[in-house]
């Protein structure tokens, strides 16, 4: 299936999605020199924000969520994803919906967070996204992959599920600079080998 964001792809890959930050299943043997210790600052990053009210859009399993500090609440379009956020934060307001057409009002949140998200989205869903973001909030933090782990910008990159499904997904990389400026500019809060977070306020 090739879509740049397809909800059947997230319902079926929920049950190993944490597998590519843990480093076990199907990435148990690939090598990724200081990842582990990448994730544990980016965690770190995420819990140093300010408390605020926050809008984690496709939030997954809850795996960056839990360590948002503020009220929280949690939105995705898997609901085998939100299954799995519930079992971690089982207090938490989780919602299944569109992370393109967010179910909330204006100024509904402090914060948006997005993991991993913005850099699936077309040109077209990048803008929709952004307008989204910010009408619902008036800052925005993101974290995304980085371009210093990979040989390109972008591309649609195949992925083999346990279950033997084969999909193709849009995957952007990212340079600090290049995202702020998408974003018309910001602070640049974590660049590494494999992760980048920026925030930005409307």
């Amino acid at each position: 299936m090739r879509e740049p964001t397809a909800p059947a792809y997230y319902d079926r890959r929920a049950p190993e999605y944490d597998d590519w930050y843990l480093g076990r299943g199907l990435f148990t043997d690939r090598e990724r020199e200081g990842f582990a210790a990448e994730l544990d600052t980016v965690i770190r990053t995420l819990a140093s924000l300010a408390p605020a009210t926050t809008l984690d859009v496709a939030c997954g399993t809850g795996f960056l969520t839990e360590h948002l500090p503020g009220v929280v609440t949690g939105l995705d379009a898997s609901s085998r994803m939100l299954a799995l956020a519930r079992e971690r934060l089982p207090s938490a307001r989780l919602i299944e919906g569109d992370g393109l057409a967010l179910p909330f009002p204006d100024d509904a949140f402090k914060r948006v967070l997005s993991g991993h998200f913005y850099g699936h989205l077309d040109r077209a869903q990048r803008s929709v996204f952004l307008r989204e973001a910010r009408r619902v909030a008036p800052e925005l933090v993101l974290v995304d992959a980085s371009r210093a782990a990979s040989d390109v910008d972008e591309l649609w990159q195949p992925r083999v599920l346990e279950d033997g499904s084969s999909w193709e997904v849009f995957k952007r990389y990212f340079r600090p600079a290049g995202l702020l400026a998408e974003l018309g500019g910001g602070e640049c809060l974590h660049a590494g080998t494999w992760f980048v977070v920026v925030r930005a306020d409307r």
